[in-house]
């Protein structure tokens, strides 16, 4: 069984969509998302990158406790924020983590951190059980110097596309729930009680 992957959490996105609102600090069960989104990832590696915004104080202040590195990222491009990631860890992998998706939990997590261990792939991405592709995505240290080229804000989706990539499938729609809008967070609210 090869080691747990590191986990890069990708929280230095705008919220240009939440109209003044940040996202990432909307609550779920009394607790922000970015300090419920480091807790999980915590629990299941024992490396945790938080891409922040450079200069964020805000988000940052909810991490103060935690064993997780803060990595202040120039741009707001997804990018940027995983070229950085990828440049500062040291496990054999890298699992992306897009903080904004309410469902991936600890359990979440740890079920794609399994299959990775369990598996020879080199690429691997969780999915819907009817097959949908979506997130957290993982790369083996073969894909960093692609990782470290990349532009834009597309993420890494073209490295997948190129790929063998491995699915791990998640239950329900964890993998490709992410919310952008007020509108998103008040429907997930209303259909999960939360």
């Amino acid at each position: 069984m090869r080691p747990c992957p590191a986990i890069l959490i990708l929280a230095a996105g705008a919220s240009s969509r939440m109209r003044g609102r940040d996202k990432l600090l909307e609550e779920i069960d009394g607790t922000p998302l970015i300090l419920r989104a480091v807790r999980a990832a915590c629990a299941v590696s024992a490396e945790v990158v938080v891409a922040l915004p450079k200069g964020d104080r805000t988000r940052s202040a909810w991490l103060t406790d935690s064993p997780a590195r803060l990595l202040p990222v120039e741009s707001r491009a997804m990018s940027a924020s995983i070229a950085a990631g990828a440049a500062v860890v040291a496990a054999d992998a890298l699992m992306i983590h897009l903080c904004d998706m309410p469902e991936i939990d600890q359990a979440a997590l740890q079920t794609v951190a399994s299959a990775w261990q369990a598996h020879h792939a080199d690429l691997m991405q969780a999915t819907t059980p009817d097959g949908r592709p979506g997130h957290p995505t993982v790369f083996h240290r073969t894909h960093f110097p692609s990782l470290h080229g990349l532009t834009g804000d597309r993420g890494a989706r073209e490295i997948l596309k190129a790929g063998a990539v491995a699915p791990c499938v998640l239950p329900g729609l964890a993998a490709v729930t992410d919310l952008d809008t007020p509108e998103d967070w008040a429907a997930w609210r209303a259909e999960n009680s939360r």
